[in-house]
């Protein structure tokens, strides 16, 4: 089963350049954005692995831009769960321009596993195993 969540994001004035184009820099805050409503969706969000005294921050993100969102436009955040044996998790986006559905942007991001005192766990916390089996993954 493959776990995806949309969400739709209008292109504020304060995210573009001077060339009234979005910068490079806040498609990583959509791909956050992404992230956050795909965890809402699938109870995998910050504060429910939080809750589990697990932190989960990010260690490597990439963007490959395809073509520019302006301002007043509205951008569609794919989100998929790229399912792994791996104690991370990873997802992969795809941005979309609402108007004409091109894409204007893919990436994937890799988040790990580490204690309240900052250390790396080697497997899978129990509350994700239980959350990949919850969604048949």
């Amino acid at each position: 089963m493959q776990l995806v969540d949309c969400k739709e994001i209008l292109v504020r004035f304060s995210e573009v350049d001077s060339m009234r184009i979005v910068w490079h820099g806040n498609y990583l805050k959509y791909f956050e954005d992404g992230r956050e409503s795909f965890g809402l969706k699938y109870s995998l969000g910050y504060l429910d692995v939080y809750r589990h005294n697990v932190m989960i921050p990010l260690v490597k993100i990439s963007c490959d831009y395809k073509r520019p969102l302006e301002y007043g436009d509205t951008a569609i955040v794919e989100t998929r769960f790229v399912p792994t044996e791996a104690a991370k998790i990873v997802f992969d986006y795809t941005i979309y321009r609402k108007k004409d559905n091109e894409v204007a942007a893919t990436g994937t991001s890799t988040q790990v596993f580490l204690t309240p005192q900052g250390e790396l766990l080697l497997t899978s916390p129990e509350f994700f195993s239980g959350w990949k089996m919850k969604w048949g993954i």
